[in-house]
């Protein structure tokens, strides 16, 4: 093993989305040196990957903040404790040392630490497919399951089909660039925020966004990838045709923990259970945050995982600093270190 691959720090953070980002500034207001390990080749996370101009609405003091927007502000405040990234790499191994635990990367590099922070959201990503066939055809053309750039839909024809907030959001944000939008779910409630679904049903009313309800996909209809519509069916199996230049399917996304489902720890369902108090998990040393962290009353939200990673890191701290007490200071008073 090369120097090069070697790393010792106080604590590594496996994921770079908003909570892991964060997790990184808390961490460096207490004096913590971080490592930050991620699949994806960018920082991120979801909100980067997956829907980089979507507004997100419950960011304290952002009444709506684009992913890419929030994102780069996270970076920005990371950046004056200039953690170390590790991105394109995946955490493989997780191993007990004297001195706290090793990480190790499918790319072999290495790096010990103190305490690690798990900030992997729900693991690698991928999205469910609708059951249609000749979809691959139609791929990156005509069939989209993100929107990275608002702007690449303009003027089109959009049917998008779903019933959560990727499908609500969505619908809202595109019906001011979109010749015409329409929503496809099999039935007229919808999983969404309460504030977004009173959104839609107002552009409903204007005319701007069409309800097809309640029908299910069924079929595509197009040549050379080149979509022209998508046909739908009602619950008697009934179809018809909707004229379409783009299909975005928000079924939500297919997760696997990959190898953090080997790491030894607690689980339920997929999440890692944590103590509600400092976010620790059933391994010394290792705390879980953000949406695969699981306690009583959880709440998969973005500012609940800023919380916890606050939490989690003023935790981590007696391990990195034992023989330091840390006295609680609000960051107005104690400002950054070093400033």
């Amino acid at each position: 093993m090369s120097s090069e691959n070697s790393h010792s720090t106080d604590v590594v953070i496996i994921g770079a989305g908003p909570v892991g980002l964060f997790a990184v500034f808390e961490c460096g207001m207490l004096k913590m040196r971080t490592h930050v390990v991620d699949a994806l080749d960018m920082v991120g996370g979801q909100c980067a990957a997956l829907y980089p101009e979507k507004p997100i609405y419950d960011i304290p003091a952002h009444p709506a903040i684009d992913g890419a927007d929030l994102i780069d502000k996270l970076a920005e405040q990371a950046a004056p404790f200039n953690p170390t990234y590790h991105l394109g790499q995946q955490v493989t191994t997780l191993t007990r040392t004297d001195a706290g635990w090793r990480v190790g990367t499918d790319k072999g590099t290495i790096i010990d630490a103190k305490a690690v922070i798990i900030a992997a959201g729900v693991g690698a990503f991928g999205p469910n497919k609708p059951p249609l066939d000749g979809l691959e055809a139609y791929e990156g053309t005509g069939i989209f399951y993100l929107v990275k750039r608002r702007q690449d839909f303009a003027g089109k024809r959009i049917v998008i089909a779903g019933g959560g907030d990727s499908a609500v959001d969505w619908a809202n944000s595109l019906s001011e660039v979109a010749a015409h939008v329409m929503v496809v779910h099999r039935r007229p409630k919808f999983r969404a925020a309460p504030e977004s679904v009173s959104r839609l049903d107002a552009l409903v009313k204007e005319g701007k966004v069409e309800m097809v309800v309640p029908y299910q996909l069924s079929g595509l209809e197009g040549t050379d990838g080149k979509l022209t519509g998508v046909r739908v069916a009602d619950l008697d199996d009934n179809e018809k045709v909707l004229d379409a230049d783009v299909l975005l399917p928000f079924f939500g996304l297919a997760m696997n923990l990959g190898p953090i489902a080997d790491w030894g720890l607690d689980m339920e369902k997929g999440h890692i259970l944590v103590d509600q108090r400092t976010l620790a998990t059933s391994a010394p040393g290792i705390f879980a945050i953000g949406d695969i962290a699981h306690y009583p009353g959880k709440l998969k939200l973005i500012l609940c995982g800023f919380s916890e990673a606050a939490m989690a890191a003023h935790a981590a701290h007696g391990l990195v600093h034992p023989d330091h007490v840390l006295h609680f200071e609000y960051s107005t008073s104690k400002g950054l270190p070093g400033a």
